[in-house]
């Protein structure tokens, strides 16, 4: 898999958990979460349903990038990088991502 193609995939997998109790969208609207340079999701602020959100978001990013550093031949952290550099890249204006440890409003 190039990685052009590699990178899509990544992306997809990282928008595509939101069936949830408070949606993935919402969450990132109203503040809740953000991107992490990690590739994962982390809690800006919220409840126990924002947690189980983020929980299971991460759960299943993390199988996914599992599932693409096998096929590619390439660590956990390297698919954890792309993903990282992918997500902030598509974060809409107004959501966060974690950059040197604070929360920052894109």
């Amino acid at each position: 898999m190039n990685a052009s193609k590699l990178l899509t995939t990544i992306a997809a997998a990282c928008m595509s958990f939101s069936v949830f109790a408070i949606s993935l969208d919402d969450a990132k609207s109203q503040g809740l979460v953000g991107e992490t340079a990690a590739g994962y999701l982390g809690v800006i602020k919220g409840s126990s349903e924002v947690q189980k959100l983020v929980d299971e978001v991460n759960s299943k990013r993390k199988a996914k990038y599992q599932q693409l550093a096998k096929k590619n031949g390439i660590s956990l952290s390297q698919v954890e990088a792309m993903a990282a550099k992918k997500t902030f890249a598509k974060t809409a204006p107004g959501h966060f991502v974690k950059v040197d440890g604070k929360w920052v409003k894109k």
